[in-house]
């Protein structure tokens, strides 16, 4: 197929600030016979200009990431979508075949597993509170109460449940056996959730049914704290835990989606900002604007925009905009969201030995730094802060190529970090190691 070339659709908002200062122990009188010799012998440097270059050079590399990844695919890409801030700028691009419309950095997306970096937040606040003790195990009680993290019965006994951690649930080293990603025996070689929800679209999930395929076919990856298993049923498991303490500690019936509007996202959160964590089966409409993911499979297409979200609660039912990530990403892992900069640091730093790079709800990737990626009915996204260079980064791609199976997947997944580096090269920050 013909490949193009692309249109592009930008905007720019600058942090830059400038204060007019006279220097200590110069006259005005000295400044003003200076002038002119100032003016002859230095040219003066237009800011606006400066940012319109860089928005255009972003711009202009974006084009170019999506452009390579087209013809690698041959086929268009919807769009390819770049927000960037500096220590001086916010930079958005947004790259599009002709004849698209351009997203914006206020339309809205499912995110997927980003969901997982807000799950650790929340988990990580409760902490700060008091309200647990994310190092205990899961059948510890609630602190000050006699209740457990999870249910004390016999429909929750699943595989090693006397051994986990909810630490070790955050980092994917407690083996739990994900029943949304792999395949559960007696569903025709897909995963559970797949399976129900192709058989029923409005069916209302919840963790009690997950766990217990586990509990029915004797589910586990390895022994807790052996092995490292990427889990989204560990992450259901951690939303149970999160429902159940605000439970207790508000006195009345919580959801994973209550927590987190009311202390991490909400109009009463440090930094509130435009996320919303859908629980309920029925509650599947995205605001306008909004993007539908695209996935093309041999011989079809087909776009996900209104979803049944409630298989994912808590490891990748969020939806939300390219600012609202941005802003998010950036002040939590600079320590001016809901947590400490100490408990930020525990975030970032509390890995599992089989896996350094991914921490407590956390992944780190040199010169993109700390945050989440994620991928869901044809929705790829990454949020990233770069402490070393206070620079961070949000990229949405809504596609998801399976034509060649997992090779053309993998494609789209890695214009994710190409967008990513080329971005932060493009701006004279260090790009792919």
């Amino acid at each position: 197929m013909k490949n193009f070339s692309g249109q592009s659709v930008l905007t720019t908002s600058s942090l830059w600030t400038s204060t007019p200062r006279i220097c200590a122990g110069v006259s005005p009188w000295s400044l003003i016979t200076l002038l002119p010799c100032l003016l002859g012998a230095c040219s003066v440097i237009n800011l606006e200009d400066h940012r319109d270059t860089n928005t255009q050079k972003v711009q202009q590399a974006v084009n170019q990431v999506r452009a390579d990844l087209e013809a690698s695919l041959q086929h268009q890409v919807p769009s390819l979508n770049v927000l960037i801030q500096t220590p001086t700028e916010k930079i958005f691009a947004s790259s599009v075949p002709p004849g698209n419309a351009p997203v914006t950095e206020t339309t809205y997306f499912r995110f997927a597993s980003n969901t997982k970096n807000f799950t650790s937040t929340a988990i990580l606040n409760m902490y700060e509170d008091d309200w647990l003790d994310f190092r205990a195990p899961i059948t510890g009680l609630i602190p000050g109460t006699t209740v457990p993290y999870v249910p004390d019965t016999p429909n929750w006994n699943f595989p090693y449940k006397n051994s986990i951690t909810i630490e070790q649930l955050l980092q994917h080293s407690a083996g739990v056996f994900d029943v949304d990603n792999d395949p559960v025996p007696g569903f025709g070689g897909l995963s559970f959730t797949e399976s129900t929800q192709t058989a029923d679209p409005t069916h209302q999930f919840s963790t009690d049914e997950m766990v217990d395929q586990l509990i029915r076919h004797n589910l586990s990856y390895f022994a807790p704290g052996t092995g490292y298993h990427y889990s989204n049923t560990g992450y259901s498991i951690l939303a149970k835990i999160i429902e159940r303490v605000y439970s207790v500690k508000s006195g009345s019936t919580k959801t994973y989606g209550d927590y987190l509007k009311d202390y991490v996202i909400g109009s009463t959160a440090p930094v509130p900002v435009t996320i919303h964590f859908p629980v309920r089966a029925d509650d599947t409409v995205l605001p306008s604007p909004h993007m539908a993911g695209l996935v093309l499979s041999p011989g079809s297409a087909r776009q996900y925009g209104d979803y049944n979200m409630s298989a994912q609660v808590g490891e990748g039912n969020g939806y939300g905009t390219m600012a609202a990530l941005n802003t998010y990403i950036r002040s939590l892992m600079k320590g001016q969201n809901v947590l400490k900069p100490e408990t930020v640091q525990i975030m970032q730093t509390d890995v599992s030995s089989a896996n350094p790079t991914y921490a407590l709800g956390t992944t780190f990737t040199k010169n993109v730094g700390y945050g989440h990626n994620g991928a869901r009915i044809g929705n790829l996204a990454l949020i990233a802060y770069d402490p070393l260079t206070d620079v961070s980064v949000v990229v949405y791609l809504p596609l998801w190529d399976l034509t060649q199976g997992d090779t053309s997947f993998l494609k789209c997944f890695t214009a994710l970090y190409d967008a990513a580096y080329a971005a932060r090269t493009t701006l004279g920050y260090p790009g792919r190691p």
